[in-house]
């Protein structure tokens, strides 16, 4: 596997990278309880909080267990939102993405996605690719079908924010 401190990958309008304290403003103001609406984790509820969160993912790329980064739009930089290859020390990573607001509705996730699952393909061994997502979340659920999953199991959870999540679970594979 490549140092995962410089993983820079690029598509047609965007790149991403790995996630730093720089990016916390934008971290801190993008991820809102609408953003958060069919995902497990709740919006910090401070920047400090969101400061320790980025610094937990910057340890766990360290352990290389996790592999987060953000996404930015090639022209202007502008912040789009974190992409993930989490469990990446497994041989059943996962697969995860948000994007603010205003990003919505432009085919980001999706090219974000397939760079990062090109990566993954490239520099992990895996059985397959887990993608869970809720139900609701059809651009999501369209953006793992895309990639090939197909569901395998689905449950239902209680998020972070004590809201039950109806989720389906993908399965990607090479």
């Amino acid at each position: 596997m490549e140092n995962l401190e410089t993983v820079f990958l690029a598509s047609r309008r965007l790149i991403m990278q790995v996630i730093a304290l720089e990016y916390a403003d934008d971290v801190f103001r993008e991820f809102t309880s609408e953003i958060t609406t069919f995902m497990y984790p709740k919006p910090a509820e401070s920047f400090a909080e969101t400061q320790e969160i980025i610094n937990n993912m910057i340890q766990q790329r360290q352990n290389k267990t996790d592999l987060v980064l953000v996404i930015l739009k090639k022209d202007n930089l502008e912040f789009l939102g974190i992409c993930e290859a989490g469990a990446i020390n497994t041989n059943t990573p996962e697969l995860g993405i948000w994007l603010k607001k205003s990003a919505h509705g432009f085919g980001f996730g999706k090219e974000a996605m397939y760079a990062l699952k090109n990566w993954v393909d490239t520099n992990l061994e895996y059985n397959y690719l887990s993608y869970p997502v809720d139900k609701r979340n059809i651009p999501s659920c369209k953006i793992a079908e895309s990639l090939g999953g197909k569901v395998f199991k689905e449950f239902q959870q209680i998020n972070s924010s004590g809201n039950l999540l109806d989720e389906v679970q993908y399965r990607i594979y090479k």
